[in-house]
């Protein structure tokens, strides 16, 4: 692979496991590759993707497994990062992260290779009330409309960056439910849990895990009263099951920033918090994100 001459490329993956205990690995090259650099990660992984660029690019945009990747950059300096979320369900095997540098003139091309790691998730059986489960026409019609309406907030794309700092875990407790188990419910297999469930007593206050845009708040048939949180860039997290919301939607929040209490509201067996993470359209494990280095993309003191 042959890069611009202008340019210095120093490419830097920090892979982050879905699965706690985190190691990082940390993975770096130099310009002029003899072959493309190789990434790895377990389905629902994160990978924080860092380039170094001798010039200033007008964009600098990447996409995956057709789902698209922006990079911003973190300063005044050369450094650039983007945010590589792995689906839950991404066929193992590798596949190519394509990154175009747009300049007033001329692109420069970048790609490299990611190898996607089959994760093994648990089984979870729950027995829920029938009408819970085998819904009847008019709940149907519901859950299809809210779905669409949770689909369309998930669509939209925030150029702008506004996740700064490390993320925090929107609320302590015992995790009751793990990311991507496949679910048995009342004995018929469904989805996978494409969130983490974290119990923890009713009315527990629940914050934000960065900075963002509400985007929606709801009370739906399945997730209750819920909060989606727009982080810019393409990264949502959701806050379902609440027993109150504390914010309203286009408000902007903080980091840290109460927008919501522990509930059952919805299809829940007791109080906790589904807690899940949009990166780019992949369904990713929200822990990830908390193992990613605030060194890795915040900006320069």
């Amino acid at each position: 692979m042959k890069y611009d001459c202008c340019c210095l490329i120093v490419i830097m993956a920090i892979m982050v496991a879905s699965v706690l205990p985190v190691e990082v690995a940390p993975y770096v090259w130099g310009e002029q590759l003899n072959e493309s650099p190789r990434l790895v990660g377990e389905q629902g992984d994160v990978l924080l993707v860092r380039i170094s660029l001798a010039d200033h690019p007008l964009t600098v945009v990447g996409t995956f497994l057709r789902r698209q990747v922006p990079f911003v950059s973190v300063g005044d300096g050369p450094d650039y990062v983007g945010l590589l979320g792995i689906d839950m369900q991404d066929t193992p095997g590798s596949y190519a992260l394509k990154i175009k540098a747009s300049y007033p003139d001329h692109t420069v091309p970048m790609s490299m290779s990611v190898r996607v790691i089959n994760h093994a998730y648990p089984v979870q059986r729950l027995t829920l009330p029938r009408t819970m489960v085998d819904l009847d026409k008019n709940t149907l019609v519901r859950v299809k409309a809210e779905a669409k309406t949770i689909k369309n907030v998930f669509l939209g794309l925030t150029k702008e960056r506004w996740w700064m700092s490390a993320f925090v875990k929107p609320v302590e407790g015992k995790v009751s439910g793990r990311f991507g188990s496949q679910r048995i419910i009342n004995g018929a297999p469904r989805s996978p849990h494409s969130g983490e469930d974290i119990a923890a007593p009713r009315g527990t206050a629940v914050v934000a895990m960065n900075e963002g845009m509400v985007r929606l708040t709801m009370d739906h048939f399945f997730t209750g009263k819920g909060v989606i949180i727009d982080h810019g860039l393409g990264l949502f997290s959701m806050y379902f099951h609440l027993s109150a919301i504390e914010v309203d939607q286009d408000q902007r929040v903080r980091k840290g920033q109460v927008i919501g209490k522990v509930g059952s509201t919805g299809r829940a067996t007791g109080p906790h918090l589904h807690w899940g993470v949009r990166l780019n359209g992949a369904r990713v494990n929200p822990y990830a994100l908390l193992s990613i280095p605030a060194e890795g993309f915040s900006q320069p003191e």
